[in-house]
């Protein structure tokens, strides 16, 4: 079986942790399949460096994501391999492209809370992009084989929002990735997280609700600090706007600064009004550390009764869970490490891969 898998966003957050760690875990895994992996010219030479199976070809495909060029230029070069099955482990597929394929769909969040709040461009333009997404979006969900989704949670929004048969669907869980504790932390990180903290990953995506974390930080009776990790980008900027001496922002920080960062604070924060899996509070477990979260479903898969819940839209009930998570025991907090450990076993990238590569298999014929 000739296997294609679009990389093109290998190393990109979110997405590219999990193509990255597909393609790892399926290399290991699979000595009989052959694989084609399309990438971009400057992702190329990593990709070739990690994968060590000679069924795994990659090649050069610099055709940017969300563009013409993708729907019209990219169909063409996979065309050219002759794959009996194509993932797409994002929702963007060239509609033009008729050969079987699988996608997996991280989640709805552009269905439930898109808003022109959520994008830089003017509304007209905005608008436009708009409905190209719902048609990209409808041509993959139709027209795949499968479709993987991370969590139970993203499954049954298929189905309830578009109409998506439930045998169509499998949920592949995702994981944690464990090397995060190793090597050395920066200076500035050891300096910016001197003062007791609570801590943010992520981006500040209007879905995100950080103007309402904030409200619930600053309304606390404590010294604590919010310090938030996430590439500058434009809602970045917009927020430090509004900062004040409760925030320190940080950008491109290793893996290492992360495990720190986690291991460190007085508890990991979200306020998240929807989310497609979780990983930043699974990895916060992982680390030993208290999850502060929105009371959504993708939180509550991911994390049981091992996180303190709280309602995402009311920066009352934020400040008060905030207080519960620093007036927490050194006991109660070492009794969630000690459930933490058991539970995170059941998030295993390797199992993912595994589950993966089943819906390969019986994707092919159908």
């Amino acid at each position: 079986m000739k296997i294609g898998i679009d990389c093109r966003l290998w190393n990109e957050t979110g997405v590219g942790r999990y193509i990255r760690n597909l393609v790892l875990n399926l290399q290991k895994l699979d000595k009989k399949n052959e694989y084609i992996l399309f990438a971009l010219s400057k992702d190329k030479g990593e990709i070739l460096k990690q994968v060590q199976n000679d069924k795994f070809k990659a090649i050069e495909t610099n055709i940017r994501w969300h563009t013409i060029e993708e729907q019209v230029k990219f169909p063409a070069i996979l065309n050219r391999e002759n794959l009996d099955l194509m993932h797409f482990p994002y929702f963007s597929v060239p509609i033009f492209y008729n050969q079987s394929f699988v996608v997996t769909i991280h989640d709805l969040i552009q269905n439930h809370y898109s808003s022109g709040n959520a994008s830089t461009l003017p509304f007209p333009f905005y608008f436009l992009k708009k409905i190209g997404y719902q048609k990209v979006l409808n041509h993959a969900v139709s027209k795949s084989k499968k479709i993987i989704v991370p969590l139970y949670f993203v499954k049954e929004d298929l189905v309830k929002t578009l109409k998506v048969p439930e045998n169509k669907i499998v949920v592949t869980q995702e994981g944690f990735d464990l090397n995060i504790k190793k090597g050395k932390v920066s200076e500035s990180v050891l300096k910016s997280s001197q003062d007791p903290y609570f801590f943010y990953v992520g981006n500040a995506f209007p879905h995100k609700n950080l103007e309402k974390l904030i409200e619930g930080i600053n309304s606390i009776k404590s010294k604590a600090k919010l310090l938030l990790v996430g590439k500058e980008d434009f809602f970045y900027k917009r927020l430090k706007k509004q900062s004040n001496q409760n925030l320190i922002f940080l950008h491109d920080v290793t893996d290492s600064d992360l495990f720190y960062l986690y291991s460190n604070s007085l508890a990991v924060v979200s306020a998240s009004l929807m989310e497609g899996f979780g990983l930043v509070p699974l990895e916060a477990l992982s680390a030993g550390t208290v999850p502060v979260v929105s009371d959504i479903p993708s939180f509550r898969e991911v994390c049981g009764d091992l996180a303190i819940y709280f309602n995402p839209k009311d920066s009352d009930d934020i400040a008060e869970k905030l207080m519960k998570a620093l007036n927490l025991k050194d006991s109660e907090r070492e009794e969630i490490r000690k459930k933490a450990e058991m539970w995170i076993k059941k998030f295993s990238w390797e199992k993912m891969a595994k589950e993966t590569l089943e819906v390969y298999e019986d994707s092919i014929g159908l």
